[in-house]
């Protein structure tokens, strides 16, 4: 009986460290959730908030950190000191950027629908591992001067079995995993990703039921292809319950080494199956560790030290549905 009441008092002391922790993001105009948003801090860590704006911060788990830095699509980026963090933190809305976006009108005319199919691939070694510091772009040109309007976005994926030699058996056989993901749109910038398309919070949740492809319905965005290209990113913001709403997780795996604590990425499933089929190199990269957090094409010469590069694995193959306008 004793030591039943000496569990129940730690778990509850532990539930309110963990209460008294939860910060909440808001918009300082509206009040409401600032959802999804990204606190960085120290060298390249970080986390998110989550559907409602609420995040996990303490001492206990970031010892050396003294101040944060938030920042989430539409809005003004905002530092402040771990001491004494507040309990709700408000965020200005970028008037500014907000301004860029332009309204399109509805738009009656006969279209085509087009395909662009992604590459797909089950081999673990053929595989980049999402990790919470990392985003991945892929660029897709304007091949003629037809509106086109992005309605759904293909995003392959490849399952781990619970058996390693056996990663081709049924889906149902996969070992479970809920990950959500962010995705944005961004226009071309000398090659580059540039300026985003919307500043609406895209986001999806993937597991092993949806197989080794995801395909997202992007259409009541009206997102139509500019005439130079555009890019389509994937950040995975880290594992869910099983409704499907964010759990805390620290960035960075701590192991001991030699001279000390050795902090490596924590890698998330799904895997994304990279393809050697692409002639060209469509595939950016964005992580703390290369080039100070700026994009790079991922191709072999710009400082990229990976395995897929070695095996001339270039592109992650995402796909994409649109639809091609007539002529007025």
């Amino acid at each position: 009986m004793k030591n039943t009441s000496t569990t129940i008092y730690i778990f509850l002391l532990l539930f309110a460290i963990q209460t008294s922790a939860q910060t909440k993001i808001i918009d300082a105009e509206t009040k409401y959730p600032v959802s999804y948003a990204t606190i960085s801090f120290g060298d390249g860590q970080g986390l998110f908030a989550d559907d409602d704006g609420l995040f996990i911060f303490t001492k206990k788990l970031y010892k050396d950190v003294d101040s944060l830095f938030i920042s989430s699509l539409g809005f003004k980026d905002l530092a402040l000191a771990t001491i004494n963090l507040p309990e709700t933190i408000e965020m200005q809305a970028d008037i500014n950027k907000l301004d860029e976006v332009i309204v399109t009108a509805k738009i009656d005319r006969k279209f085509k629908e087009e395909t662009i199919k992604p590459y797909l691939d089950d081999d673990y070694y053929k595989c980049w591992l999402p990790t919470i510091e990392s985003e991945i772009a892929v660029f897709f040109p304007n091949g003629n001067d037809k509106l086109k309007k992005i309605t759904t976005v293909l995003f392959p994926f490849a399952l781990e079995s619970r058996d390693w030699k056996k990663r081709k058996r049924a889906n149902a056989d996969k070992r479970k995993f809920s990950t959500l993901f962010k995705v944005k749109f961004y226009k071309n910038n000398n090659g580059l990703p540039g300026d985003v398309m919307t500043y609406t919070n895209i986001v999806f949740r993937a597991t092993e039921k949806n197989g080794d492809e995801f395909e997202l319905d992007v259409s009541e965005h009206d997102l139509f292809i500019p005439e130079d290209g555009f890019f389509v990113s994937l950040q995975v913001l880290g594992y869910t319950d099983p409704n499907g709403k964010l759990l805390p997780n620290k960035k960075y795996k701590e192991i001991k080494g030699r001279s000390g604590i050795v902090k490596i990425p924590t890698n998330f499933r799904p895997l994304l199956p990279f393809t050697n089929e692409i002639n060209t190199h469509n595939t950016y990269i964005k992580r703390v560790f290369i080039s100070g957090n700026k994009w790079v094409q991922f191709k072999k010469g710009n400082g990229i030290e990976s395995s897929l590069l070695k095996t001339d694995l270039n592109n992650y193959g995402v796909g994409i549905n649109y639809n091609e306008y007539r002529d007025e």
